[in-house]
């Protein structure tokens, strides 16, 4: 239901001042990894999510550029949700977003990374990329003078993560100790990028694995010493009842992502057990949500039933990327 009554103006100066004020040092900063994100930077896209999302519900445009700002959007695997937020986020912002498909540019082959990141740095404010290789986006930082975004690489899912938490969050009414999230499935770049955030803002994250599919214990070390700070629990196990017992929400992303396609046959039969179903969510809380970052295969990692029953929640999990992609170039821009 959209709000009848517009944002307090204090509200939005708050908004805007966190936004120029730069305290959790975002500025001009790149989001490559959320190992390079602080607990601070973190919460801070969260709180600017919850403002911007609150006046996007109203149709206000009370936070939004004065001069327009450019983003330069690369694509090596093809996109949906990632694309389709980033361009109607610069819209709502009053800036412009220019997608560069593979084919276009070459990345790599017909033109240097380091070309491409130069070039590019000299038309536009941000570049977002998204990858096959975490390389990719690691020599674009390095070669270029603007901010880069991770969208998407094999190591991690960063900008995933900002979504996936504030969704908890919104449904939870607070982040912390006293929630559970289970992931169930193959330890990717979504898993890698959820140890982290649930690390960061103290909710307990267990994942599910196949043998053979564990996530990188690079990412389960910082994952168990930013615990330590935060209290969250870190538990990664083979087991997929141990892992959703008592969870506050159960997520899944699909078995096979783009270029595992020749390991789809071997990979739907190890990870049967690890199918979200009535079965194992009986083992979950009775008020457990299903998170899913989309997109989704019914009959495969969840069921249709499943998935239909929790749609709403992850419809609006797939609607906060929107608004958490728009609060991470607010803050890495400024007003």
């Amino acid at each position: 239901m959209t709000p009848t009554t517009d944002t307090p103006s204090e509200e939005v100066a708050n908004l805007r001042e966190l936004i120029s004020s730069d305290r959790t040092g975002w500025r001009k900063k790149h989001c490559l990894s959320l190992f390079d994100v602080s607990t601070a930077q973190f919460n801070a896209v969260l709180d600017v999510a919850k403002g911007l999302k609150a006046l996007d519900l109203q149709r206000q445009m009370a936070v939004a550029w004065t001069y327009p700002r450019t983003l330069a959007m690369i694509f090596e695997k093809p996109s949906l949700r990632t694309r389709v937020s980033f361009e109607a986020g610069m819209a709502h912002l009053r800036g412009h977003a220019i997608n560069l498909a593979a084919n276009e540019i070459g990345l790599g082959t017909r033109e240097s990374v380091a070309d491409v990141a130069n070039v590019l740095s000299r038309w536009v404010d941000v570049i977002a990329a998204r990858v096959f290789l975490h390389a990719t986006v690691e020599e674009l930082a390095r070669t270029g003078t603007v901010p880069v975004i991770n969208a998407l690489s094999d190591k991690e899912h960063p900008i995933q993560a900002f979504a996936d938490l504030l969704t908890l969050q919104e449904y939870a009414g607070t982040l912390g100790n006293s929630l559970k999230l289970t992931y169930l499935g193959d330890g990717n770049n979504v898993l890698h990028a959820l140890l982290l955030a649930c690390a960061k803002t103290g909710v307990n994250i267990s994942a599910g694995c196949p043998e053979g599919y564990l996530p990188d214990p690079v990412y389960v070390e910082e994952a168990e010493r930013i615990a330590q700070e935060t209290g969250a629990k870190i538990e990664i196990s083979h087991d997929p009842v141990a892992a959703v017992r008592e969870a506050d929400a159960v997520y899944a992303d699909v078995w096979t992502s783009m270029g595992q396609e020749s390991e789809k046959d071997e990979r739907g039969s190890v990870f049967i057990p690890y199918q979200i179903n009535e079965t194992l969510m009986s083992y979950a809380k009775p008020s457990a949500i299903v998170l899913h970052c989309l997109p989704a295969h019914r009959g495969e990692e969840v069921t249709a039933e499943i998935m239909d029953r929790h749609a709403s929640v992850i419809y609006e999990q797939a609607e906060n990327r929107l608004h958490t992609q728009k609060a991470l170039l607010m803050l890495i821009i400024g007003l």
